[in-house]
């Protein structure tokens, strides 16, 4: 017995609004396929429309090596820098050097994201979570030099140590706005399929900030298509030239 079309588009779409593997057997290639795989089960040929890139061991092992060692070596290369900073956040305002907060990662698990404070500490408690938007006003002056810099995400090579996020990956958002974009963003959730970086496919391609949600879903979608450790270096690249 078949289901109609528009019955199995609503139970797929429910169904992508969270962060399961989704298998089915039928003839379904009008949807978007993400590492589609065709499999047996029971003797039925059973079409894996949604995965992520690091099931398969390699992969994940590779691109371990690869977040540790840059991050590594990155970290030692900027580490007098980073005391600069450090001093620098001290000077501008009272507080706290770093900044956490709860971000998303792979398979929609939270974690705490680093920062270089930018902003007066407890700014958004009369406020609540605020979507950051190009005429930034609330972060001090030497946080708004951070931010246009891009400094203030140095600390979050200490999360690719720790293995809560990679270095290249789409952006990870705080679970307030993940929970609000899966319902307006067609396959929103398919981000999380990977680590949250620290750069991405979008970024270097000038999504990034306050830009349209859904372009740097489609190029986070293609990055996660088409993730090799060569795609990684070239992205890594880009993003220091960018700079």
């Amino acid at each position: 017995h078949s289901i109609e079309q528009s019955q199995l588009e609503t139970i797929l779409h429910k169904l992508r609004l969270e962060l399961v593997t989704l298998r089915f057997v039928a003839n379904l290639l009008s949807f978007r396929l993400i590492n589609a795989s065709i499999t047996n089960k029971y003797a039925l040929p059973v079409i894996t429309i949604s995965e992520s890139p690091m099931r398969q061991g390699i992969n994940r092992v590779l691109k371990a090596i690869e977040d540790r060692l840059l991050a590594s070596l990155i970290l030692l290369l900027i580490s007098p820098l980073m005391l600069v900073i450090a001093i620098g956040v001290k000077l501008s305002s009272p507080g706290p050097v770093f900044f956490r907060q709860e971000r998303v990662g792979w398979n929609g698990e939270p974690f705490m994201m680093l920062k270089f404070r930018s902003m007066p500490v407890n700014v958004e408690k009369e406020s609540g979570p605020v979507w950051a938007k190009k005429d930034e006003n609330r972060a001090t002056c030497f946080g708004h030099f951070l931010r246009k810099t891009s400094l203030d995400e140095l600390p979050q090579f200490w999360n690719v140590l720790k293995g809560d996020m990679s270095i290249v990956g789409p952006r990870p958002e705080r679970p307030v706005f993940v929970e609000q974009f899966k319902h307006e963003i067609p396959d929103y959730m398919q981000k999380h399929l990977v680590k949250g970086g620290i750069t991405g496919w979008a970024q270097v391609n000038g999504w990034r900030g306050d830009t349209d949600l859904r372009q740097r879903i489609e190029h986070d979608i293609f990055y996660i298509e088409n993730w090799s450790v060569r795609f990684d270096l070239q992205i890594i690249v880009m993003t220091i030239f960018k700079v």
